[in-house]
């Protein structure tokens, strides 16, 4: 087969292949940041409630020990649990966001 002289086919520029997009995970960043503060917001909580108290009043040294370990208990629990709802929320949150997102 051969091509007439007019009509030579033309070179077409192919564009560029196209890269998919790079998934951006800023979800997996923040939540692991999160995660993060909260760890060093429990670590500090234990360790403040480490030690000798200082300022006890009227309270024997036992009773002053036992007070500040109950204290540091609730606060730690607090946290916890403080701790549980904000992940919780996090991951209602990134559901939505991902069935917004579906086609």
């Amino acid at each position: 087969m051969s091509i007439p002289q007019g009509s030579a086919p033309q070179w077409q520029p192919q564009p560029p292949p196209r890269h998919p997009r790079k998934k951006r995970r800023i979800f997996l960043w923040v939540f692991l940041g999160v995660q993060l503060l909260f760890l060093i917001w429990l670590i500090s909580g234990i360790a403040s409630g480490a030690g000798t108290p200082e300022d006890c009043g009227t309270l024997d040294k036992q009773t002053c020990n036992d007070a500040e370990s109950a204290g540091t208990a609730i606060g730690v629990g607090l946290v916890i649990v403080l701790w549980a709802v904000v992940d919780v929320i996090l991951g209602i949150t990134y559901a939505v966001f991902r069935l917004a997102r579906r086609p």
